[in-house]
């Protein structure tokens, strides 16, 4: 698996987004965890999850929990395997999603995080949402006393603005090394998000990356030259999909995510496959 940067630590150019192994129609644990290690097995050493990824109230932290145990089993190198979380939200009885940006809260949450992954430091730590109710700099303060207390190593924000990236990097400074947004061939809305981070060096982890596809291989008409592409090249128009949103920056890391062995194993295949300039021109027009 080639690799990309997410501030000193080198990565998996894919990354595995592990949130459909906990939410909707997720599989059973067993099936659950033979992804988790197809993704290992694939060359994936990237992994993203959330403390909020759970049902219901009753399953706190069950994303987490659930990789930290997929990890625990598998018999291969795990050395450079990189656990991304988040931190921010809150998830009640009813199973909305509700914003908590406080910093007592992000700092009493990664404690549990890191507990739950079985870790002393996490590597990155993501603010997930920011919370409308406190102001955006007091959460991003909160993580950088979890640096300097040691009990992050790096920090990451999701679902901002450039006005909010650039308030993040000024009081991390160099501590913050990755945003992670909604990006796809269907949702181009973080366009400048994307090109900003590449500007200030920072990893761009696109979420739901093949948004707008399915598994059994139908596009949305605006993305046919997708599936023209993948059928012309005999593999999936999600590889194509993967492989073009790696063209557009050496800072971008896509975490597609997956409930099936199969489904992590294609996408990871899209870091070696290279697009033509012709094909990108087709994919950008």
């Amino acid at each position: 698996m080639k690799t990309r940067r997410i501030g000193s630590i080198d990565v998996s150019a894919i990354g595995l987004g592990a949130m459909p192994l906990s939410l909707g129609n997720r599989p059973d644990e067993t099936r659950a965890i033979a992804t988790i290690h197809a993704a290992l097995d694939s060359g994936v050493t990237l992994i993203d999850t959330a403390d909020a990824y759970q049902t219901g109230a009753d399953e706190e932290n069950h994303n987490e929990i659930l990789v930290a145990n997929a990890l625990g089993r598998y018999s291969g190198d795990l050395s450079k395997v990189v656990v991304a979380t988040k931190g921010g939200y809150e998830r009640p009885a009813d199973g909305s999603w509700v914003n908590n940006g406080r910093p007592e809260h992000l700092k009493a949450a990664a404690r549990v995080s890191a507990k739950n992954l079985g870790v002393d430091a996490i590597a990155l730590y993501q603010f997930h949402h920011p919370d409308p109710a406190v102001p955006f700099e007091d959460s991003i303060g909160a993580l950088k006393d979890l640096i300097d207390d040691g009990l992050i190593r790096a920090a990451g924000i999701s679902n901002v603005d450039t006005s909010q990236i650039r308030t993040a990097h000024g009081i991390l400074g160099d501590h913050l090394v990755s945003v992670q947004n909604q990006f796809s061939p269907a949702h181009q809305d973080s366009r400048r998000e994307l090109e900003l981070s590449a500007e200030l060096g920072l990893a761009f982890l696109p979420w739901s990356p093949l948004g707008g596809m399915s598994r059994g291989g139908t596009l949305a008409d605006a993305n046919a030259a997708f599936a023209a592409i993948a059928a012309e090249r005999g593999v999936s128009p999600q590889q194509v999909a993967l492989a073009w949103e790696l063209s557009l920056s050496s800072t971008v890391i896509p975490i597609p995510g997956a409930s099936r062995p199969e489904s992590i194993s294609d996408s990871a295949c899209a870091a070696d496959l290279q697009l033509t300039d012709a094909e990108l021109a087709r994919l950008n027009g």
